[in-house]
């Protein structure tokens, strides 16, 4: 076991570990927006605005996260008309394209579990605030969106950490994450155990940290 090269790799994964947080957060912002929209569109009674929302989840929820990002980054890029328009100056990077992929794929994930948590809200809550003529679209927002976010933390929390070991796929597409600095560092040293066990180190305490303040928010808002 080479531990000088475990301790000489820790800065340059810590560095990458900062573009692995950034891919995160800014999918899961994303994400968390679309995955709203689509479990208010599941909601609809309309069988086809329910159904397009429906065929968007299975679809993301249904291939694999490698496949997704293959098709946006290399399979787009294929189309001519995209690379001649203004698409292309996001499309053309492998950062955005990697965001893309994520937060489409994290929204079908997330438009499931706030369907779910919405569903599972008492009709009496709703009733009780059409007693006081309180408009359906405050009800909505003050009350069923608070609701059903607190409801889903459990299950948002799971899909936060797996999108956190998501993110190691954005080396496939170039990207110096910290997957991708973990494994340039093994092509040029020729010892994968020491700098993986110092990468999945960083990715534990990551999803610690996760597992801990999502448990916290747990507590603080139960009820």
């Amino acid at each position: 076991m080479d531990f000088e090269l475990m301790i000489n790799s820790f800065p340059k994964l810590l560095n990458a570990a900062v573009v692995t947080l950034k891919l995160l957060s800014v999918s899961l912002i994303v994400g968390l927006f679309i995955g709203l929209l689509f479990a208010i569109l599941r909601l609809n009674k309309n069988i086809f605005i329910n159904k397009f929302a429906y065929g968007y989840s299975y679809i993301f929820r249904g291939t694999p996260l490698l496949v997704q990002i293959f098709i946006i980054y290399f399979g787009l890029g294929q189309i001519e008309s995209l690379r001649s328009s203004f698409l292309w100056v996001i499309l053309k990077e492998p950062y955005w394209c990697a965001i893309i992929a994520f937060a489409l794929n994290t929204g079908a994930y997330t438009s499931e579990i706030l369907r779910s948590a919405f569903q599972t809200i008492k009709p009496g809550i709703i009733e009780a605030g059409k007693s006081l003529g309180i408009s359906n679209k405050i009800i909505f927002y003050k009350v069923q969106i608070p609701i059903a976010i607190r409801q889903s933390l459990p299950a948002y929390g799971n899909e936060i950490i797996l999108m956190l070991k998501g993110t190691s796929l954005a080396s496939t597409v170039t990207l110096m994450d910290l997957t991708g600095v973990a494994k340039y560092i093994i092509s040029t040293t020729f010892k994968p155990i020491e700098v993986f066990i110092v990468a999945g180190g960083i990715y534990l305490f990551m999803t610690f940290i996760i597992h801990n303040v999502i448990k916290f928010l747990e507590k603080k808002y139960s009820y």
